[in-house]
């Protein structure tokens, strides 16, 4: 009977002993899978990140060289403004000294006439 008893015993310790490590092997898997799943959303963002950080990059290089453009294109414009006021002022020059010629040329006319009839 003890015999028995101790037979039975060991069996149950052989069988505690089976389930016990059937039990870390599928916690170790557990994590394992765990770890795995964690690790692809962690390189997934990692890459993401990367490009995330690329296209910035490239981003701020157009937006320097859209400022340097959008620089000279100003410094165009107030160039041509500044040769169109030019213009308008040659122009104006150019008027008022046709004006004074006209004058002149009146004064000299009505003077020669007079001259003329004396």
């Amino acid at each position: 009977m003890i015999k028995d008893h101790q037979a039975r015993q060991a069996a149950k310790k052989e069988e505690q002993e089976r389930r016990r490590k059937e039990a870390i092997l599928s916690a170790n898997e557990l994590t394992q899978n765990l770890v795995d799943h964690l690790n692809v959303g962690v390189a997934q963002a990692y890459l993401n990140q990367k490009r995330l950080d690329a296209e910035a990059k490239q981003l701020h290089v157009g937006a320097t060289n859209f400022a340097k453009q959008t620089q000279q294109w100003l410094t165009l414009i107030e160039n041509f403004n500044g040769s169109l006021k030019e213009i308008g002022d040659v122009e104006n020059w150019a008027k008022t000294i046709e004006n004074d010629m006209n004058v002149i040329t009146t004064a000299l006319e009505i003077a020669y006439k007079t001259s003329r009839e004396k």
